[in-house]
Formats: structure tokens, sequence, C-alpha cells
């Protein structure tokens, strides 16, 4: 046989590959991945951060992406083209605001040394002091929480429970491990009792940080942390506390 037919032949077979009617069809080389250049990287970058912004300020209902578009310098077609919607904008802005938020542990090492109880009352009383220094971040995780559409904040209840930006899980096996937190309760409710019942607190107090008005006493007054704080640690030493 012709040795260079033979080879022909070989190089033309391997460049044929037969479908599942057996057929032949033309081999079909791997697409390469798409390269986002790093232009539009930057672009991403500086739409999330201007977004966080325009979110925390006007609320998301409030937060027009004409308006966006303005303060970014660019077409509100091209914020459409980088994040197909308002809905999808807003959950880039809200994850990249909740990761950079500090989680249950990232406390000084002499109040971690304390356990677990003494970071839960450092946290709730420096509660107001980190929403004044990440004030940006602290309205994207509230307006998450309670100022966005249903189907919304089904996606990012998803993205907490999947992801755990806050760290609660890590917090809670702290806490048991010390021999602090109940282990004849599950970790899973636990996790849960602490998001349900220290995130509302702290909610309650960030509120109040952006809008003293909110949370007042029958006499108008502000009401007073220290006492809330003593109040809410009994009730949750008293829930999930080793005995």
């Amino acid at each position: 046989m012709n040795t260079r037919y033979r080879s022909t032949s070989t190089t033309r077979q391997s460049l044929i590959a037969t479908n599942r009617s057996g057929r032949s069809t033309p081999f079909q080389p791997p697409m390469q991945p798409h390269r986002v250049l790093p232009s539009t990287i930057a672009k991403r970058r500086k739409i999330v951060q201007m977004a966080m912004r325009h979110f925390a300020e006007k609320g998301y209902e409030g937060a027009r992406m004409e308006d966006l578009a303005v303060r970014v310098g660019i077409s509100k077609a091209s914020i459409f083209q980088h994040f197909g919607s308002k809905q999808a904008l807003f959950m880039k802005a809200y994850k990249q605001a909740v990761t950079s938020l500090p989680t249950w542990l990232d406390v000084p090492p002499e109040v971690k040394e304390k356990g677990f109880f003494a970071i839960l009352r450092y946290w709730l009383e420096h509660t107001q002091e980190y929403a004044r220094r990440d004030s940006v971040a602290v309205r994207l995780a509230i307006l998450g929480a309670y100022g966005v559409e249903l189907p919304l904040q089904r996606e990012v209840n998803r993205f907490t429970n999947a992801e755990d930006p806050s760290g609660r899980l890590e917090f809670v096996k702290f806490g048991i491990e010390r021999g602090e937190v109940r282990d004849d309760i599950d970790t899973s409710l636990l996790v849960s009792v602490l998001a349900w019942m220290g995130a509302r607190f702290q909610d309650a107090e960030l509120t109040e940080e952006i809008d003293s008005g909110v949370f007042r006493e029958a006499d108008g007054t502000p009401k007073k942390t220290e006492r809330r704080v003593d109040q809410f640690m009994e009730m949750v030493q008293g829930a999930i506390g080793k005995r």
C-alpha cells in the first residue's frame, strides 16, 4: 500500500467524528475560553463600586440605573451589557459589601481569648461603631435583608446560607469547642438561632445609627445600648449557653 496515501487517509479519519445517528461530521476543536480584557474588568469594578454607593443612598427601589450611569460616566445600556439587570447588579454589589465586613471571629486577640459570649458582647457593643466605619457596606447588608423585593430577598438568603459571609458556623463551633455553647442541639439550629437573634439585634442598632428616630422609648429618648446588650446577653446565654 502506498505509505503516503495511508498517512493522508489516517489524518483525514482523525479529523472526522461520528455522531449518534452514524453520520460522520467534521471534527470541532474545543473552544478557547473567552478572555476578558483588563479594561473590561476595571469598568465592571468601577460600576459595582458606584452601584454600592448608589443603592446605599437611594435604596433598591429608588436607585435608578439612568442616574447610576451618569455617576459612572457611561450609558445605561453599558450597565445592562455588563450585568444584565438591576437585580443582578444589586446582588453583585451586595455580595461585595457583605464579604468586606468583618466576621464574628474578627475581634482583638484579648477579646477572643475570653471566649464565645465575650465576642458576642463585643460585637453588640461595637455595632454602631463599625456601622460608621463601613457605612456603605452596612447599608447594603440591611437593604438586602429588608429593603428588596421578595424574589431578590430569596436570592440574598440563598447566598448568605450557602456562603456564610459573617462566619456564623465557625463562630458557633468555636463556642462548642470551648464548652460555652450547648452541644446537645443540632449545630445548624444553633447557627439559625444566632443568625436570627444576633442579626436582628444588630440590625436594630445599625438602623438606629442610620436613622436615630426609628427606635425610641415611649418618652422619646433613644434606647440605651448598654441595657439592651445586658438583656440580650442574658436571653442568649439562657437559650444556647452550656448548662
